[in-house]
């Protein structure tokens, strides 16, 4: 059974998330990032790509753009650029590309699930993208960018997703430059989110779909931090 749970999610103010918003790291170069940074002081290729806070050329595996990285991602915090939530959620995620929607929850999941097989890998990872994931997730002390799981169909999850999209208004809703359209909303109601926690502790496994590197990366950060903390909950 998969465990999972409520988190306080570190987003953006609604006015200020089309400035902060960007594409995952791993499907453009430096230089693409440079260029669709700009001078977007707010765009979190700041935090996921900092090399473009430094010369054209520059060793993107530097420790010194490693530290640049949690240094943005504070300051980012600092400015309020991102905000904390003020107590665990979970979240509703809709993408839509060439007319098709899809829809995802956000959620925390299990290290120790990921170690045993619960969540389960379609695909090696290759050590160089892995370890460079994980100093910038050890470094930042966050997870910056989500990964993608899929899980057996199960209604009654289907269920409360129509029912928090149909029934809300979304908190964010828009489309980035690349066409792409995007929609969030919060699932902060305890009795629901007490439900979607039983739901998935019902479902055997789940599987990466996309993120293999990132889910790697966090995981070794999640071993370090529990060997740290030998009474870890």
């Amino acid at each position: 059974m998969a465990w999972v749970k409520p988190f306080k999610g570190l987003r953006p103010p609604k006015d200020l998330v089309e400035r902060v918003e960007c594409r995952p790291y791993d499907v453009l170069s430096s230089e693409e990032a440079r260029i669709e940074a700009g001078d977007n002081e707010m765009s979190l290729y700041h935090v996921i790509r900092p090399e473009i806070d430094f010369p054209e050329g520059t060793d993107e595996y530097a420790s010194c753009v490693y530290e640049k990285g949690a240094e943005n991602f504070a300051k980012f915090q600092r400015n309020g650029w991102l905000v904390e939530d003020a107590k665990p959620m979970y979240y509703i995620y809709a993408q839509t590309m060439n007319g098709r929607t899809q829809h995802g929850i956000v959620l925390g999941a299990s290290v120790k699930d990921y170690m045993d097989g619960i969540i389960k890998k379609h695909e090696l990872t290759r050590p160089d993208k892995e370890e460079d994931r994980m100093v910038h997730v050890r470094n930042q002390n966050a997870n910056i960018e989500p990964v993608f799981f899929s899980y057996p169909a199960v209604r009654e999850m289907d269920l409360i997703i129509e029912g928090v999209v149909a029934g809300n208004e979304p908190v964010y809703d828009f489309v980035a430059s690349d066409g792409f359209g995007h929609k969030f909303w919060v699932i902060d109601d305890p009795e629901v989110q007490q439900r979607i926690t039983k739901i998935f502790a019902g479902i055997p496994a789940l599987y990466v779909a996309d993120g293999h590197h990132r889910t790697a990366a966090a995981a070794r950060v999640g071993q370090e931090k529990m060997k740290q903390n030998a009474t870890h909950t």
